[in-house]
C-alpha cells in the first residue's frame, strides 16, 4: 500500500456539530489491564486508531483471544488463552504505551519480557520510575538483548515516585493490583486516564482508592473477574477540535466530552478572546474577531496538558502579539514550529521556551508531521493557511486520532488523502 499525504485547502471556517471519540490514553492502558483478569472483558467506546491496532496484534501474539469491532467501538478480550509473556520487540517499538504490558504481565503471571518502548521522539523519556516501582514490589529486572525482563512474586510496598509520572503511576498500579498485601503509592500523577484505568480495575474486582489524587492505596487480590467497561472521551481530541474551531474563526459544538477535563485549555482560550461555553457533556467554541497572545506553561494535570501544547502553538502563530510557550514536561516538543516556519510562522526557540510572534497570515507549504501531536498542530496550521498545504508522514497523526480528517471535513474543512507520487516518473514513493 503506498504511503499517503494529507492535502488541506485552507481558509475555511469550521461550523457544525461533532462527537468526541473514546480516549486514546485510557484505551492504551485499559486494554493491557484486561490481561490481569481471569475472565473475558468487554471494552466499549474504543477509538479506531493505529496504536489500538498495534495492541491488538500484541495481545494476539501473546495468545489472548481478541474480538475487535472498530465500527462498533467495541472489543472483547479473553486473557484465558495467553501462552506467552514476551511482547515481540518489533511491535513494542511501534508505540510508547507498550510498556503497560510490563505491569500487566508481571502482575498476572509474575514475569514479563518487553522491548524498550517506541513512540514519538520527544527527547529523553526514561522509564526508571516504572522499574523503581516494580523493584519495590519485589521484582528483579535485567536487560536481555534489547528486552526488559521483569520477574518475581510481588508483595505490596510503599512507593514514592521521585517525580510525577503518568505512565509510571499506571504501570505500577497494574502490577500491584494482584500483589500480595497492600501498596501505598505517593507523588502520583492525577490525569483523567489514571482515574479511568483504576475504575476499570475496580470494576473487575481490584481494590484501588485515591486515583486522581497524589496518593493511591491498593489492596492486592488473588483473582480478578471480567466485566464490561466504557472508556471516557478523549481529552486531547476534544482540545484539538476546540483549538481548530478557534483557529478557523469557526463555530463548533462538541458532544460527548467532559468539560471539567478541559478547564486548563478553556481558561487559556478565554484569555485569548475565544468564546467557550459548556453544559453537561457539550462544549461550544466560537471566534468572531482576532485573538490575543498569551503566556502558556505546560504542567501535570490539572495544569495545561503537554499534549495540547503543539496544537495550541499553531493557534498562537496568528495571535496579536508575541506569545511565550514553556514546555515543562518534554525536552524536545517544538519540532512542529520548524515546519510552521515554512508556512510563514515566526518563532524563536530557546531550550524549553518558544516565543511565537503572531503573523497576519500563514501560507501553504509542504510540511512533515514530526510526531503525533505535532502532526495535529500542522493540520490546524493548514486549516488557517492561504492555499493548499501538504502534510507528509500523516501516519503519525493516525496513531492517536480517529479519522481526524473525516471529522474536520464534516465541519466544513477540505482535507483529502493523496498518494505520495514521485514527480519524475509518477511512481508512488515512501517519504
Amino acid at each position: 500500500m503506498p504511503e499517503y499525504k494529507l492535502v488541506i485547502s485552507g481558509g475555511r471556517e469550521l461550523r457544525g456539530e461533532t462527537s468526541v471519540s473514546g480516549g486514546k490514553n485510557t484505551s492504551l492502558a485499559v486494554i493491557p489491564a484486561a490481561l490481569l483478569a481471569d475472565y473475558p472483558c468487554q471494552i466499549e467506546n474504543l477509538p479506531d486508531i493505529d496504536d489500538v491496532r498495534v495492541l491488538v496484534r500484541i495481545l494476539r501474539s501473546l495468545g489472548a483471544k481478541v474480538d475487535w469491532h472498530p465500527e462498533a467501538k467495541q472489543m472483547v478480550i479473553d486473557p484465558g488463552t495467553v501462552t506467552s509473556n514476551t511482547v515481540p520487540f518489533a511491535l513494542s517499538q511501534k508505540m510508547r504505551a507498550s510498556y503497560y504490558l510490563m505491569g500487566a504481565l508481571l502482575g498476572r503471571y509474575g514475569s514479563a519480557r518487553v522491548g524498550y518502548p517506541g513512540g514519538c521522539d520527544l527527547g529523553s523519556r526514561p522509564i526508571d520510575q516504572h522499574l523503581k516501582g516494580f523493584r519495590a514490589l519485589g521484582a528483579s529486572i535485567r536487560d536481555e538483548n534489547g528486552m526488559i525482563v521483569t520477574e518475581g512474586r510481588l508483595k505490596g510496598a510503599n512507593i514514592n515516585f521521585d517525580m510525577v509520572t503518568v505512565g509510571g503511576t499506571i504501570n505500577v498500579m497494574l502490577a500491584a493490583v494482584r500483589a500480595e498485601g497492600d501498596t501505598l503509592m505517593t507523588n502520583c500523577a492525577k490525569e483523567p486516564h489514571i482515574v479511568d484505568t483504576a475504575n476499570f480495575l475496580n470494576r473487575i474486582g481490584a481494590h484501588i482508592r485515591g486515583a486522581g489524587t497524589d496518593t493511591i492505596r491498593i489492596h492486592g487480590v488473588s483473582r480478578l473477574g471480567g466485566a464490561s467497561y466504557t472508556v471516557i472521551p478523549d481529552q486531547i481530541e476534544t482540545g484539538t477540535l476546540m483549538i481548530a474551531a478557534a483557529a478557523t474563526r469557526g463555530d463548533v459544538t462538541l458532544h460527548g466530552c467532559i468539560p471539567t477535563h478541559m478547564e486548563a485549555l478553556t481558561a487559556k482560550l478565554l484569555e485569548m478572546g475565544v468564546m467557550v461555553t459548556s453544559q453537561d457533556d457539550v462544549i461550544s467554541v466560537k471566534l468572531r474577531q482576532g485573538h490575543r497572545a498569551i503566556r502558556l506553561s505546560t504542567q501535570e494535570y490539572p495544569g495545561f496538558p503537554t499534549d495540547l501544547q503543539q496544537p495550541m502553538s499553531a493557534l498562537l502563530t496568528r495571535a496579536v502579539g508575541t506569545s511565550e510557550v514553556i514546555e515543562n514536561i518534554f525536552e524536545s516538543r517544538f519540532k512542529h514550529l520548524d515546519e510552521m516556519r515554512k508556512m510563514g510562522a515566526k518563532a524563536v526557540i530557546n531550550g524549553r521556551v518558544a516565543h511565537i510572534e503572531g503573523v497576519p497570515e500563514l501560507h501553504a507549504a509542504p510540511v512533515y508531521a514530526p510526531d503525533l501531536r505535532g502532526g495535529a498542530a500542522l493540520v490546524i496550521a493548514g486549516l488557517m493557511a492561504h492555499g493548499t498545504t501538504e502534510i507528509y508522514n500523516p501516519e503519525n497523526i493516525a496513531r492517536g486520532y480517529e479519522h481526524l480528517e473525516n471529522k474536520l471535513n464534516r465541519l466544513g474543512a477540505s482535507i483529502s488523502r493523496m498518494p505520495c507520487v514521485n514527480e519524475v516518473n509518477g511512481d508512488a514513493i515512501r517519504v
